[in-house]
């Protein structure tokens, strides 16, 4: 997908930001979860549908090369097979229609016109595929991300970048709105969760296509609503049933008809003879004979909500609290991180730690619910496998907050508060880490061309949000000049981490903010971590 076209290079890279995007906001999104039922699961669910289209997608021969029609029609088999709960299915069906679309664009073809058309479509298929729509819901926000498309590409002078940004945009706009459409919304104070999850995944489309991270909306905060004693919602159906079905075309709306009458929360998505069916029914041998009488029903599951809430709570009382899990990269760190509570796990360049370390590390912590700070972008990824690896033993709860550097867990950390309830905390520590910019000093160990210019072996390298901003001789020179950019964008503390021989830059470093900065407190920290002499945060 360049400026003006598609290919399948960001289309993966697209994915990619997406998945790993949803994987942060997966909690943030579970909070925010009311409607149609609260049961706290939609992050998830929309997590693992484009994570399950993400490896369909990897799993084509080819890399980059392989035909983008038959890469677009795995990743679209992913999702519908992976689907998990009401919001995946639903995306799933929307991945879906975006895909068969991209997959008949041709070079000649007017591409922004294209993804306008491809976003129409799948607004409408889930639309389609939703027994009962509701606004304020996801629908609503996909419906405006699209209408958006469509009139911006009324000028024939637009790009698909432009495309991209303006759905996005509408999106977010849309989700601000939804608690004025949805009274349930309204009453527990939060916007929708499926319809946060259309943002995140817009927002990685443009970060896809112009490199930028769109800001989020200050209105879109997550209230943790707490779960019924038993059904979820009163007197409504106590039974998820999701299935697979081989079934022709003809007999699909029969087959909605029936399931309609026995539920609510009905959507059936597919096509081709292969079709994905979700419902919540009292009667669950009904739901399934449904599909018999239809087609073939495969991949039956049945969620009882009562009961799993109750098994949910059974089995956090046989771990109890809350743990951090930490990844750290120095002694003075570990030390750090430790004396905050938490369980350190050793990392860093050259010893970055394994999913099983990970996933020992959870599992030993004995708590109920543990935060994982993988302090390092290398880490993120195998912190999240290592945390769906743990919960689906369904005896702990999992959260990563995917910490680029040590300095934004030690941020994390220090606003860590117990008493709050995990989402709360969650949010608390996601929000604190990722406000909190980071940067770098370290020496070059070899030669290569940076983003500031070629280094040589021993140059000083100065870095700010992993990217290599300034090329020097000096490591006070570089460190300031980091000191300078950062502090430039405001803010009211610096934390300042020295490494392995780099206590006297620290102190260095700090006399010159309480000289040049002196409206900015420096903290000072001995972290002790190889080949970064300083490590630094602005909050």
């Amino acid at each position: 997908m360049r400026n003006d076209g598609f290919d399948l290079a960001t289309i993966r890279k697209f994915v990619g930001f997406a998945t790993d995007s949803l994987g942060a906001a997966r909690e943030e999104i579970d909070a925010l979860n009311v409607y149609p039922v609260p049961d706290g699961d939609t992050g998830t669910n929309m997590f693992l549908t484009m994570n399950a289209a993400r490896e369909a997608l990897a799993a084509v021969p080819g890399d980059d090369d392989a035909d983008l029609g038959e890469a677009l029609a795995a990743f679209a088999r992913g999702a519908l097979l992976g689907a998990r709960g009401n919001s995946g299915v639903i995306l799933s069906q929307m991945l879906g229609a975006v895909g068969a679309r991209l997959a008949k664009v041709r070079i000649e073809d007017r591409h922004a016109e294209q993804l306008a058309t491809a976003l129409n479509e799948a607004s409408d298929a889930s639309y389609a595929a939703v027994g009962t729509p509701v606004e304020g819901t996801m629908l609503t926000v996909i419906r405006a991300a699209s209408d958006a498309a469509v009139a911006a590409v009324a000028d024939p002078d637009v790009r698909t970048v432009h495309v991209v940004t303006a759905a996005a945009r509408a999106a977010r706009e849309a989700l601000d709105r939804t608690p004025e459409q949805l009274k349930a919304l309204r009453d527990a104070g939060v916007v929708d969760a499926g319809g946060r999850g259309i943002c995140v995944i817009l927002d990685a489309a443009e970060t896809a296509m112009t490199g930028r991270r769109p800001m989020p909306s200050a209105k879109r905060q997550a209230i943790p609503v707490p779960l019924p004693t038993n059904d979820l919602t009163a007197g409504g159906p106590s039974y998820e049933v999701m299935y697979l079905l081989d079934a022709t075309d003809d007999r699909i709306g029969p087959l909605r008809q029936t399931l309609a009458v026995l539920g609510d929360s009905l959507v059936v998505v597919g096509g081709e003879g292969l079709w994905n069916v979700h419902v919540h029914v009292d009667d669950v041998g009904a739901a399934i004979e449904a599909g018999i009488i239809a087609g073939r029903p495969h991949r039956v599951r049945v969620t009882h909500f009562a009961e799993q809430i109750d098994q949910a709570r059974a089995r956090t009382s046989r771990r109890k609290g809350r743990k951090i899990v930490a990844v750290t990269a120095g002694p003075g760190l570990k030390d750090l991180f430790a004396e905050a509570g938490a369980l350190v796990v050793p990392g860093g360049p050259g010893q970055r730690p394994s999913t099983g370390m990970l996933l020992e590390a959870i599992q030993d912590s004995g708590a109920a619910e543990v935060i994982v700070l993988p302090n390092d972008p290398d880490s993120v990824r195998v912190a999240e496998v290592a945390a769906r690896t743990a919960e689906e033993s369904g005896e702990v709860r999992v959260a990563v907050i995917p910490s680029q550097a040590q300095v934004q867990g030690l941020a994390a950390v220090a606003v860590h508060e117990p008493g709050r309830t995990f989402d709360q905390d969650v949010l608390h520590m996601t929000a604190t880490a990722r406000h909190a910019r980071h940067g770098a000093v370290t020496v070059a160990a070899k030669q290569a061309m940076t983003m500031a210019g070629p280094c040589e072996p021993g140059d000083v390298l100065g870095v700010i949000e992993g990217d290599f901003v300034i090329v020097g001789t000096e490591l006070l020179a570089v460190a300031i000049g980091i000191i300078d950019r950062m502090v430039g964008g405001g803010g009211e503390l610096i934390t300042l981490v020295s490494g392995e021989g780099g206590d006297e830059l620290a102190r260095d470093c700090e006399r010159y903010i309480e000289t040049e900065h002196p409206i900015v407190e420096a903290v000072v920290y001995d972290g002790g971590q190889q080949r970064y002499p300083l490590l630094l945060a602005v909050e």
